[in-house]
């Protein structure tokens, strides 16, 4: 594309490219953070529906969502600004999130500007987010809403943590730019934290990960991609029989 510049990014061992139009671009990975189409749509349509979400969360009680990939923190956003239209009194929401390479809170703002719909969520974040992002940024949202975004690698990170989660955006970069974001270890890894009847949900449809999220243990299921990709997954940890 044309018109890019190019900044540093907090935390970042390369550089985070603006393609035209606030487009963020990761250098160190040679891909888009989102979707070019509509990346908040995107969520919307894989993340949540491939997740059962919101009807899910309609219970009282704590609701966790696991993510690969913070990124902008856009699904995060568009995430709490369906929680907050959809909750239950008594329901809480922990999304927790694992990402390699932090932004800075006016990057994250740079890149949520496109979306009008999630301005609120956008300014509450970019208020809240650290001037140095690094180790493990816990910030209450809201009476009801939680973030927790763990900085460093994902499988360490996963591996260590005692968390067990509802539900799982996988939304690293593109598997063929960042496979170890989509290998057999860390699929096993997010197999054993999530609930018996959990699930997860992810843009990406390629063979080894499908075949890595199959082998974990998760029963996994093809559908219609967005914005016409083909396919996405989205699967489920089966339940026990007799349990």
């Amino acid at each position: 594309m044309t018109g890019s510049t190019s900044t540093p990014t907090a935390g970042d061992s390369g550089t985070l490219l603006w393609h035209e139009g606030d487009m963020p671009y990761s250098a160190a990975f040679g891909d888009h953070f989102y979707c070019q189409t509509d990346g908040r749509l995107e969520c919307g349509h894989v993340f949540l529906s491939g997740n059962g979400l919101p009807a899910r969360w309609q219970t009282d009680g704590l609701f966790r969502i696991g993510e690969l990939g913070f990124g902008t923190g856009l699904n995060a956003c568009e995430t709490w600004r369906q929680w907050k239209l959809t909750r239950k009194p008594g329901g809480v929401l922990h999304f927790v999130s694992f990402e390699l390479y932090p932004m800075s809170a006016s990057d994250l703002s740079r890149a949520l500007s496109r979306w009008p719909e999630i301005d609120a969520e956008r300014e509450a974040l970019a208020a809240l987010w650290p001037s140095e992002p690094g180790g493990t940024i816990d910030l209450a949202l809201d009476e009801a809403t939680r973030l927790t975004v763990v900085c460093g690698d994902a499988l360490a990170s996963v591996t260590a943590t005692d968390l067990a989660f509802d539900a799982w955006y996988l939304d690293g970069f593109a598997p063929s730019r960042n496979s170890a974001m989509w290998s057999a270890e860390l699929m096993n890894a997010v197999f054993a934290k999530t609930v018996e009847g959990g699930t997860f949900a992810t843009y990406a449809a390629a063979g080894f990960v499908r075949r890595n999220l199959i082998a974990a243990g998760f029963e996994v299921e093809r559908r219609k991609g967005f914005a016409g990709k083909r396919e996405m997954l989205c699967g489920v940890k089966p339940v026990p029989s007799g349990a």
